[in-house]
């Protein structure tokens, strides 16, 4: 609410003072005049507060958000190497669309009529974008002006906290049956890529990412503790990842014939032995020969969660192997270890109850 208070200095000159205190912002204060021009301020920025247009600093009016989207891609993208090309499209998509505004005329409401219209947008596959691919725009366009305000200072609140996002479908799971598994098992096996199967298996029995997996060195790995350090991991952070097994012996066997022109467990070609082996057409072709239809690469990661859940695993013991920080993104798996809960439950009511029955 505005409150105007009448002042008069000892030359006797009188003025208005109006303070604006809203909940959840800072107070805003002038001094005016006239009776007139104070009311008027007083309206007009009690409106923009609420919504959300109003900023304390005069940065807001005098940069626009394309230049804000700027320096961020110039100043902090290039020390995000793993989400800076993303993030690159999705902010260069919002600068082309509201990128003229002043960032104290790009609103609440402005925004939330381009992420509907990013909604309604068709990808690049000829596909609608779904709810998680807004979220990813807004959530990159959230980041710019989090930074401006903690940073930079250019705006002293960010419009995205009014901004709802979509709800997203609860994931996707799809793992490999018992009849599909030993068919692409074998396809893999018989590809003239002598770097499929071993990749393959070892995403079935750890659940890396193929990332993860192909950015691996000899230096990561420690054949006789079987293990895998990953130092580029998806939220940042280095993990070990145990190797067990048959995928174990298929790494033995391959360090025995490694190239030593490169450190890369799966190199490229000859003619580029300083990357690491795309494993894309052989993969595709695969999948073909064994007739496994809807099926991903990353789905290998989702057959090793639900081999995990449904041999017993807990969601906090699948988490901690795949290198989820909560348990938010295993819940999809839940429905997967309902026998094991069931006979946690089961042991427990036996030991209360026991005596009783």
């Amino acid at each position: 609410m505005a409150n105007i208070e009448k002042r008069n200095s000892s030359n006797g000159a009188t003025n208005y003072r109006v303070k604006i205190r809203l909940k959840g912002f800072p107070v805003q204060s002038a001094t005016f005049e006239r009776i007139t021009d104070a009311r008027k301020w007083a309206q007009q920025t009690e409106a923009a507060i609420r919504e959300g247009r109003h900023f304390k600093t005069t940065e807001g009016k005098r940069h626009t958000l394309a230049e804000l989207i700027d320096r961020y891609i110039r100043n902090v993208l290039p020390h995000k190497p793993r989400s800076a090309y993303d993030q690159t499209r999705q902010l260069k998509w919002w600068s082309a669309e509201i990128g003229s505004h002043a960032l104290s005329d790009v609103t609440p409401s402005l925004i939330a009529q381009y992420r509907d219209k990013l909604a309604g947008g068709i990808t690049h596959h000829g596909k609608p974008r779904s709810p998680a691919t807004v979220n990813r725009y807004l959530a990159a366009l959230s980041i710019v002006f989090t930074t401006a305000v903690k940073e930079w200072g250019w705006v002293d609140d960010t419009p995205m906290r009014k901004v709802s996002k979509g709800k997203e479908s609860r994931g996707r799971v799809r793992f490999l049956s018992d009849d599909e598994r030993p068919r692409l098992l074998k396809t893999c096996k018989a590809s003239s890529n002598p770097y499929l199967y071993p990749v393959v298996v070892l995403a079935l029995s750890t659940g890396m990412r193929q990332g993860e997996i192909m950015r691996l060195t000899w230096d990561d790995v420690d054949l006789n503790r079987g293990r895998a350090i990953l130092h580029e991991t998806k939220n940042d952070e280095r993990r070990a990842v145990a190797i067990t097994g048959h995928a174990l012996g298929l790494l033995k066997e391959l360090s025995k014939v490694r190239r030593i022109d490169s450190n890369f467990l799966f190199p490229s070609n000859e003619n580029n032995p300083r990357k690491a082996m795309n494993l894309r057409a052989p993969w595709e072709a695969a999948l073909k020969r064994a007739d496994v239809e809807d099926f991903r690469f990353h789905d290998l990661r989702h057959s090793a969660a639900s081999y995990l859940a449904m041999n017993g695993a807990s969601l906090a013991e699948i988490a901690e192997v795949l290198g989820h920080k909560t348990l938010q993104m295993v819940k999809r798996y839940a429905h997967l270890s309902e026998g094991h809960t069931a006979r946690v439950v089961e042991a427990m009511n036996n030991k209360v109850f026991g005596e009783m029955v």
